[in-house]
């Protein structure tokens, strides 16, 4: 008799519907549940802890911007050139996820879950204090970091240029724009976030790819953007105001949005759906 086209697979041994078992992805749900609690156990941490880290990972985004101008300045300057020079900007993100540093735009997804699932004020106090010290240590870091690489006799003068160079093309955008690609910024990365629990030995490659498109699409990050554009500032190019009013203010709403109010928000309502399915009737 032949097999229900609903109905399983016959004559499976016991090991072998494990290893179907095995092979599934995990859902939604056991996903969004990972995230949540690491989100929770951020959110319990010191603010000393959580400071250091911080401005651990703003010195080490650093390496986003010395990677791209290290290319930029070695590479031809052409267009098929700048596709190649645009994977130095995975740099940063890659060593500070890797060496699970603070960095805000994740927390933008991980530490939002937890107030999502039980939005108390407590909860929103607790995030606000993460946010309010993950994002200061992480600018403080990548303003000294840029203020070092400008000042201290590291780099030829070549690869200064491409340092200035990048950061004006930071600043080409209006403020509406640094909003508007904010927001796709901050949901590439809530999604890189998403995407990493459920296969973490390809962590490298997701966190490349997405990165990388970034990159490509010159969406602004509130983190690698700040490295770029306060190297103008240092430089004398560009006024503080400028930096805050037109770059950072726009960037990080975008961030936060599309972090938390897309993202976050869309993927917590799919959970919460799958989880209040009414029960089936018994017969």
């Amino acid at each position: 008799m032949a097999t229900e086209k609903t109905g399983k697979t016959p004559n499976l041994s016991d090991q072998e519907q494990h290893d179907v078992d095995k092979s599934q992805p995990p859902r939604a749900a056991v996903l969004h549940e990972i995230i949540r609690t690491e989100g929770d156990l951020e959110l319990e941490r010191s603010v000393a802890a959580l400071w250091w880290s911080a401005l651990a990972a703003g010195l080490t985004m650093g390496l986003s911007l010395m990677a791209m101008g290290l290319l930029n300045s070695r590479l031809p300057d052409t267009e098929g050139f700048k596709v190649i020079a645009s994977f130095g900007y995975c740099a940063g993100f890659l060593a500070v996820i890797l060496a699970r540093q603070q960095l805000f735009t994740e927390n933008t997804l991980t530490a939002v879950l937890p107030i999502m699932s039980n939005p108390t004020l407590n909860n929103f106090a607790r995030l606000l204090r993460l946010w309010s010290v993950v994002l200061v240590g992480n600018l403080c870091g990548t303003l000294l970091v840029a203020y070092v690489m400008l000042n201290l006799p590291i780099f030829d003068t070549k690869t200064d240029l491409a340092f200035l160079d990048i950061g004006r093309k930071v600043m080409e955008n209006s403020p509406w724009q640094m909003f508007a690609k904010g927001i796709v910024s901050g949901w590439m990365i809530a999604t890189m976030v998403w995407m990493i629990p459920s296969m973490e030995s390809a962590k490298i490659w997701i966190i490349t790819l997405i990165t990388y498109l970034m990159a490509l699409g010159d969406f602004t990050h509130i983190v690698v953007g700040a490295a770029e554009v306060s190297y103008l500032v240092f430089a004398g190019e560009l006024p503080w105001k400028d930096f805050w009013l037109i770059f950072a203010g726009p960037t990080l709403a975008g961030n936060i949005i599309g972090g938390s109010f897309i993202f976050a928000l869309i993927s917590h309502a799919q959970v919460r759906s799958d989880t209040q399915k009414p029960a089936a009737k018994t017969p």
